[in-house]
């Protein structure tokens, strides 16, 4: 059982105090425009990245990540995507059929499951500090547990599993203050989203430049 309670404590640390990057920002967002759906697939796309990230870690794809032209190459990469994402999400605007009530109002076109799923899975994947946690993770409990398969599984999915469940429940609350919330002030918080998710891209690609003394 102390494996199951390491997890779920990682899993918390990790979403209320590591959890704070442009994914959330994306997650929160998403569940205002889009539903809770929306959010709840984002969500699971995340919880994609997340596993797919251990798992190379597992493998020993660690190695390659701490390669110095490795790092540098996703730094930049990852925040240009980042920048990407930001700029498509602060030019987008909400619109509404004027025929249906505010509480039961859907957008126009809206994306299906696999774009929020991939939203989600690129937006975690693109974060260089996502990857140095879990891969510190999984070097330090790999280590911890020697290698035993059934620990490692279950310290694992009971980490995945806590971060998921709380991106569920915000988006799920995100979700239930919309009818509160005006459709101007969802079109500031994707301007608000748009432009965080800008900063941050622009804050990783100088970083990088600086550690690899670039600037």
């Amino acid at each position: 059982m102390t494996i199951i309670y390491e997890g779920i404590l990682l899993g918390l640390t990790l979403s209320l105090l590591l959890g704070w990057g442009p994914a959330l920002f994306a997650l929160l967002q998403t569940s205002l425009h889009r539903g809770f759906l929306g959010g709840a697939f984002l969500a699971f796309g995340i919880f994609l990245s997340d596993l797919f990230l251990i798992g190379l870690g597992l493998i020993g794809a660690v190695q390659v990540f701490y390669k110095p032209n490795n790092q540098l190459l996703f730094g930049i990469v990852g925040s240009i995507i980042l920048i990407a994402f930001g700029i498509v999400t602060y030019r987008r605007k909400v619109k509404v059929n004027i025929n249906i009530d505010n509480d039961n109002s859907r957008t126009e076109d809206k994306p299906g499951p696999l774009t929020y799923i991939l939203k989600g899975f690129f937006l975690n994947s693109t974060n260089p500090f996502v990857w140095i946690f879990w891969m510190g993770i999984v070097v330090g409990f790999t280590a911890n547990y020697e290698g035993t398969l059934i620990s490692l599984f279950s310290f694992f999915a009971t980490a995945l599993l806590t971060v998921f469940g709380i991106d569920l429940l915000k988006a799920f609350s995100a979700y239930k203050i919309k009818k509160y919330i005006k459709i101007t002030y969802i079109n500031w918080i994707n301007r608000i989203t748009g432009v965080g998710l800008i900063v941050f891209g622009i804050y990783l690609i100088i970083k990088t430049l600086i550690t690899f003394d670039m600037l």
